[in-house]
Formats: C-alpha cells, sequence, structure tokens
C-alpha cells in the first residue's frame, strides 16, 4: 500500500444515507430517517450545511431504494417556488430555494446494505484520487462550532486521514469505534495507533469515541477493497482506518463541543428541543413553556391525576359526589381515591 501524500485542500464531501431507519419505525415506513425534521429543517440539511461552511462544495449522498425525497429536497421545487413569488412571501421562498444552492450535491445508490465501509466505498469513482470528507447523518454538530474545518487543517498539516473523537462515560464507550491514542505535540490533536468497533468495556483501549466526521486519505479505497465483513456481516469503515493507523497515518482531533444526536428516539426528541430553544424567532416563546411544563411535571401525581379527572367529564364528577355518601352508608368514612396501577418500566416492556 502506498504512503499517503499531501493533496490541495479538500473539495468533496460524502454522506451516507442508505440506512433503513427501524429505530424510528412506523415513522420510517415511507419516509428516509434522514429528513425527520429537526424544528424545521431535515436532518440532512444540517449535514450539508456543515459541509458546505467548511468550503466543501461538492457532496455525494449515497443512498438506498426509497429514499427519492433526500434527492428531492435538494432539488428545485418550480412549482412550489412559483406560488410563492406570487405571494410575495419571500421568506419561504428562499427557504425553499436554500437546498438546492448550498453545494453541487450528487446522489448515488449502495445498492446492498453492507455497512459503512461499503457506503464508502461507493463513492470511489466520484471522488477518485483526492482526499474527502465523511459526515455521517445521526451527528448534528452545531453551526457554531469548526471541528470540521479543523480537521480539514490537520489533514493539510499532517496529510493521512483524520477522525473526529470525543470522550465519553466509560458505560458508553461499547456504543461507538473506539481509538487507541498517543500525544501528538499538538493541543487538541492525538495520533490514532489502532480502532476497534464497539468494544466492551473492559476491553476499550481508551474513552475517545469516533463520532461522525471523517476526513479521509483516497488510500482507504485500496483497503476497503480487500477488507471482510467484520461486526454485524458488514464492512466496517472502522477495520480499514485500523490498517492505516498501524501504519501511523491516522490522527484525531479531540472535540468537546456541542454535538446533538438524532440516532434514536430520545435523542432525536432532546436535539430538537436543544435547537429549537436556541432559535431567536422560537426560544424566548418555547423556552417560556418548556419552564411551565417542566415545572408541572414536578408538582407530582396530583396535579396529572385532577387533568385526567376533567378529561374524564362529568360522570366522573358525579361518581366522585356520591363516594363520600357510599361510605359513610357502609360505615367506614370516605375511601382513598383508587390510583392507577403504576405503568411498567422500560425493561418490563421489552419483556413484554
Amino acid at each position: 500500500m502506498s504512503a499517503p501524500r499531501p493533496a490541495p485542500g479538500v473539495r468533496k464531501a460524502v454522506v451516507p444515507a442508505a440506512g433503513l431507519g427501524t429505530r424510528f419505525l412506523p415513522a420510517t415506513k415511507a419516509t428516509p430517517k434522514e429528513m425527520l425534521p429537526v424544528v424545521d429543517k431535515p436532518a440532512i440539511q444540517y449535514v450539508v450545511e456543515e459541509a458546505a461552511a467548511a468550503g466543501l462544495d461538492d457532496v455525494l449522498m449515497v443512498t438506498g431504494r426509497h429514499k427519492r425525497a433526500i434527492e428531492d429536497h435538494f432539488d428545485h421545487a418550480f412549482e412550489l417556488e412559483q406560488a410563492l413569488a406570487a405571494k410575495g412571501d419571500t421568506v419561504r421562498l428562499d427557504a425553499v430555494r436554500d437546498p438546492a444552492r448550498l453545494a453541487d450535491v450528487h446522489h448515488i445508490r449502495q445498492g446492498d446494505p453492507l455497512g459503512l465501509g461499503h457506503a464508502v466505498l461507493c463513492a470511489r469513482n466520484h471522488v477518485g484520487d483526492q482526499p474527502f470528507a465523511v459526515l455521517l447523518g445521526d451527528d448534528l454538530i452545531d453551526p457554531r462550532e469548526t471541528l470540521l474545518s479543523r480537521m480539514l487543517e490537520v489533514r493539510d498539516r499532517y496529510a493521512g486521514s483524520v477522525v473526529a473523537l470525543m470522550k465519553v462515560p466509560a458505560e458508553q464507550i461499547h456504543l461507538y469505534g473506539c481509538a487507541a491514542v498517543e500525544p501528538s505535540g499538538e493541543d487538541g490533536v492525538v495520533r490514532v495507533t489502532g480502532l476497534v468497533e464497539k468494544p466492551a468495556r473492559e476491553d476499550a483501549p481508551s474513552r475517545y469515541a469516533v463520532i461522525g466526521r471523517y476526513v479521509l486519505d483516497p488510500a482507504v479505497f485500496e483497503v476497503l477493497e480487500r477488507t471482510e465483513p467484520g461486526r454485524g456481516g458488514e464492512i466496517q469503515l472502522t477495520d480499514a482506518l485500523q490498517e492505516l493507523a498501524a501504519g501511523g497515518t491516522v490522527h484525531g482531533v479531540v472535540f468537546s463541543g456541542r454535538r446533538y444526536d438524532t440516532g434514536d428516539k430520545a435523542d432525536y426528541l432532546r436535539t430538537v428541543v436543544r435547537l429549537a430553544c436556541d432559535r431567536p424567532d422560537l426560544g424566548p416563546e418555547f423556552t417560556a413553556w418548556l419552564r411551565e411544563f417542566v415545572a408541572s411535571l414536578d408538582s407530582g401525581d396530583t396535579a396529572r391525576e385532577r387533568e385526567q379527572e376533567r378529561a374524564q367529564g362529568p360522570e366522573r364528577e358525579r361518581e366522585r359526589a356520591q363516594e363520600p355518601e357510599q361510605g359513610r352508608e357502609r360505615g367506614q368514612g370516605r375511601e382513598p381515591a383508587q390510583r392507577e396501577p403504576a405503568r411498567p418500566d422500560a425493561a418490563q416492556r421489552s419483556a413484554a
């Protein structure tokens, strides 16, 4: 394998978007997971905006069947644009046109879902012998951060490949690819000496997790071509990077900024709330409501029970009015109010 060599500035980005989105079913039965709205933009638009802000004006989407909505989103919608223009609605017109103006967006289908490494390999003909960035749609980086630009700078300085790393709690490292690292002599930059895909806690070489941003040397394609399927029967990008790291050509940029995860339902909801609170047009009103809502949760079961009783209507109120008399007739006084059975916890729901 030839050693990586310095190259002109990176201009191309690859965005894998062929996954089935099974964790979000049934919403993703007919809608790509990447098109689920985060406030009022689909998640994948945030990713393309990040690439464009870092100067990457050539974006390749690696998609699959039933992902046509992604292609349509980054294209012009002439009828809609004409209707908005006729109304003089320039704000919405700009919002509709923006995705098509972000970058030169291309699309290719992965065909078989053989993993992230295979999705990257699908980009080989488009990328050629140039270095390129890979951005995963489950990770949204706050637009105020400059992670990708920093990674491009590190690539220009050291050549080879660059991965984004984030220190996570030891009990979470099994959810990520994990890097073994050593100092590089530069603040916030480490040399990656090894990578393991989703190790058990006791086997993890560090707490540095690989998050969804990469700047890759084209040498990775040669390695991916001969990489055997690994964990889950898929071709893992981590396995190819492990081989490159053994040759001393992989560096890591340690990131501790604002990152939003949309990989599962709970993280997705947290992301929507955080970004909504940050919006100047929505934040003040939404944050005020959110504080009131949280306060109502903190008031305990009593307020919730009263709300449930009000929702049940007059019939329940009549029943409540009769309860003391029935109790006195039995000589028991008023009986304690019946509480709803406790809801099963997550483990019980899974067992069910």
